[in-house]
């Protein structure tokens, strides 16, 4: 379902016009807050060549680390789905959870708790100043839409989830789901 009022816990899918945007082109973006200061979201479906070992070496698991956006890329990220074990972390809706005591969540993955359909990492976050991503929606860079999975988003596959969503919408959209990433290199 498409959605016109932005608020968190929502999918902002890249527009297929969005060409050359090395961070947003084909991207899906778990909406974490949204209110009169500004957004900030993670892109979902981008993931990178590293592990969580590869940044956290004492962290004994292999869970990938996804892109979360351009800003502070140099920070990680946490999205989980069991607030019940990571204390201090900030609903974003329907069981989804934002960050928490770090400490005790590398614990836990170490002891096998926390497994990688539970948590995913991010280097950095997707940001909007206060108008700045309604500006953008009056552009037609982004398509709203609920997010139907709820907290099992988390374990969802990414490898082909915007053209899985494009296909979704219908319309003139399907069309887009097979084009080149890049058109001028078709």
């Amino acid at each position: 379902m498409i959605s016109e009022k932005l608020k968190k816990g929502q999918l902002l899918i890249a527009e297929p016009s969005i060409i050359g945007d090395l961070s947003f082109n084909r991207s899906v973006i778990l909406l974490a807050d949204h209110n009169d200061e500004g957004s900030v979201g993670f892109i979902i479906n981008k993931p990178l060549r590293y592990t969580i070992n590869d940044l956290v070496p004492d962290v004994e698991a292999n869970f990938k680390i996804y892109n979360g956006g351009p800003v502070e890329q140099d920070n990680l990220y946490f999205i989980h789905n069991i607030p019940d074990l990571i204390p201090e972390s900030i609903e974003i809706s329907s069981g989804i959870f934002w960050g928490g005591d770090f400490e005790l969540t590398k614990n836990l993955i170490n002891e096998g708790k926390i497994k990688k359909e539970n948590i995913r990492f991010f280097l950095g976050y997707s940001g909007w100043g206060a108008n700045q991503l309604e500006s953008e929606m009056q552009a037609n860079s982004w398509i709203i839409t609920e997010n139907p999975y709820h907290n099992k988003i988390i374990g969802k596959s990414t490898t082909d989830f915007w053209k899985e969503k494009i296909l979704e919408l219908g319309g003139d959209y399907p069309i887009w789901s097979n084009a080149p990433e890049n058109p001028l290199l078709n």
